[in-house]
């Protein structure tokens, strides 16, 4: 009997994905198919950044129907619409709270270098508030022309807070013990389980990385605004005021409501413009085939090894799979028209035997005669710092946090704990002492603390050792700089452990000069988001004949707009298969 519900539960539910979510992926494969709609004479391009802001594309049923909103979508279609004819201008939507600094340097790059084609851009914000780096936001905004603000909105653009929760006298009042080791004193990923406040070394790594923020964002704003940086931090941070003392300040240019800013920028792009979002126009791009290509590989999220089986295709990924980008380097490696591998690379860390078998592939990558150059985003930092360690080169922004050269491992020890609810933990082992270390119901014992001592000093002098050869550092002064310190790019920069401050074309520049590619370069995805047809092999684990198979009963059942979905479908992927993988070529210096 209960094999016969496991089987029907499991029946009903491949009927629930077959009724539902088919219908669901043919609809979307529709959209994709019809692709945005042709540009006008005069278009001006609407950036709303409220919208949630990745590093890098997801795939497009997690973004509903295309690919979501990105840092590299953002800079590549403003690249692109330099030179493109039909775009006279740029409307952009701020958001009231903070961007991550990282991605703001790589936006403000991108505006500033679209103006410079000599098209007007309008930034409007309903209102700046005390959340998070909004100082990088405000940088945004005066990238632009014109930076206008909500009549009666708030100003409160007053510097950068980052706040940070603290258990331990939680865990010692339930009985919980946080059992941690660290290399060293600036790792600080689990300080809140250790103590009940920073640590020197904590205050000191935060307030390190949080002042060179704050430096480079008033830097930048005061250029773009042409302020002198000490003049506006005294009186940014003299706030908050009301939009009638910013612009008496001159912290804005211009007070009025969002349609009035819209009206402004499209009378400035001429007679007849009209607003065209700003995703239609990223994603409705084409490529060619032909010619010496560097590689692109995009990488975002926590690093763990295996592979990727089991996202679902209705949500992001927030994981890097070693498996899976190690194959994207060794197909680079094989295709004979890449010449070099520009590595985005957007990471807080995670595995090292991941991060590891990543790095062995950058090596790989080198060894063949390609250079590897890493662009990093808002990260680059720990398993992120690692795998970029030994490129040909590593360019990041200077509020990239990267660095933290450091491990840390342990467990909670959470028996007391469960002891009071009259729930005891017991275990058994055979071997060695250190078999059970990691068992819940107590802490490590002076043997197994020895051990896992012993093992977490020997990862983190793998992890020095790799710094020093890849970055040709003498160890001492690795070991110096590293204990887990996290560093700003304009920090690290100083410190060599990167190589240039710049976003994604300095790289892509440095990628083409290492490789000597001469002319404009192609630039070639490895690691583009999974098509709709692949999303629906993943989600029902059948072949591309089996989705089309699935598609036309879909169609058999009744549903009205399937036959033309099918044929869309079908249109769309001899296209797909005629431009290949190849990224548009005008978007790229």
């Amino acid at each position: 009997m209960k094999q016969f519900l496991i089987t029907a539960a499991g029946v009903f539910a491949g009927l629930l994905i077959f009724v539902i979510g088919v219908p669901f992926v043919l609809i979307t494969m529709a959209a994709n198919a019809a692709g945005p709609p042709p540009l006008p004479a005069r278009a001006v391009l609407e950036l709303d950044l409220r919208n949630p802001l990745t590093d890098q594309s997801q795939s497009a049923l997690a973004g509903i129907g295309r690919p979501s909103l990105s840092v590299m979508s953002i800079v590549e279609g403003l690249h692109r619409a330099e030179t493109d004819d039909h775009v006279k201008g740029l409307y952009i939507r701020l958001p009231e709270d903070g961007v991550e600094p990282g991605a703001a340097d790589e936006i403000r790059r991108a505006i500033k270098a679209f103006r410079a084609s000599g098209k007007p851009v309008i930034a409007f914000s309903q209102g700046l508030y005390p959340s998070g780096a909004v100082t990088a936001t405000y940088m945004i905004g005066a990238a632009a022309d014109q930076l206008w603000l909500q009549p009666g909105a708030s100003f409160q653009v007053t510097g950068i807070a980052n706040e940070d929760l603290f258990f331990k006298r939680a865990f010692d009042k339930y009985g919980i013990k946080a059992d941690y080791e660290q290399r060293y004193q600036y790792k600080n990923a689990v300080n809140g389980y250790l103590y009940d406040d920073y640590t020197p070394a904590h205050r000191e790594a935060e307030l390190s990385w949080m002042n060179s923020v704050y430096s480079t964002d008033i830097a930048a704003t005061a250029a773009d605004r042409k302020l002198d940086p000490a003049v506006l931090r005294q009186t940014l941070e003299a706030g908050p005021y009301l939009a009638s003392d910013a612009l008496r300040l001159h912290l804005v240019d211009k007070l009025g409501e969002e349609h009035a800013a819209e009206t402004a920028i499209l009378q400035r792009a001429g007679s007849g413009a009209e607003l065209v979002d700003f995703d239609d126009f990223a994603h409705g791009r084409h490529g060619r085939r032909h010619g010496p290509a560097i590689a692109v590989i995009e990488a975002q999220g926590a690093i763990v090894t295996g592979t990727d089986q089991t996202r679902s295709p209705f949500t992001a990924s927030s994981n890097i799979y070693s498996d899976d980008l190690s194959d994207a380097f060794y197909q680079a490696i094989k295709s004979k028209d890449v010449k070099a591998i520009v590595f985005r690379l957007d990471s807080p860390g995670g595995s090292d035997t991941a991060s590891e078998q990543i790095l062995s592939a950058v090596q790989a990558a080198k060894a063949a005669g390609k250079p590897v150059v890493v662009s990093m985003g808002s990260y680059g930092a720990s398993g992120g710092y690692w795998v970029a360690s030994q490129a040909s080169a590593i360019v990041a922004e200077p509020s990239t946090l990267t660095g933290s050269i450091g491990v840390f491992g342990g467990k909670f020890a959470v028996g007391p704990a469960l002891a009071r609810f009259g729930i005891d933990a017991r275990q058994l082992s055979v071997g060695g002492p250190y078999a059970g270390a990691f068992g819940l119901g107590q802490e490590f014992t002076p043997e197994q603390r020895a051990a896992l001592s012993k093992w977490m000093d020997r990862i983190y002098a793998n992890f020095v050792a790799r710094v020093a050869e890849g970055r040709k550092l003498p160890l001492a002064r690795v070991q110096e700089i590293a204990k887990g310190h996290v560093w700003t790019g304009a920090q690290a920069k100083q410190l060599g452990l990167v190589d240039e401050v710049g976003g994604f074309y300095d790289a892509v520049a440095l990628a083409q000069k290492l490789a000597h590619v001469s002319g404009a370069p192609r630039l070639k995805n490895m690691t583009r988001p999974a098509s709709p047809v692949e999303t629906i092999e993943r989600m029902l684990g059948v072949s591309e004949t089996s989705a089309s198979t699935l598609a036309a009963a879909a169609w058999v059942m009744g549903d009205p707009r399937a036959q033309g979905i099918i044929d869309k479908v079908a249109e769309a992927r001899l296209r797909a298969e005629g431009q290949g993988m190849v990224l548009s070529p005008d978007r790229f210096r």
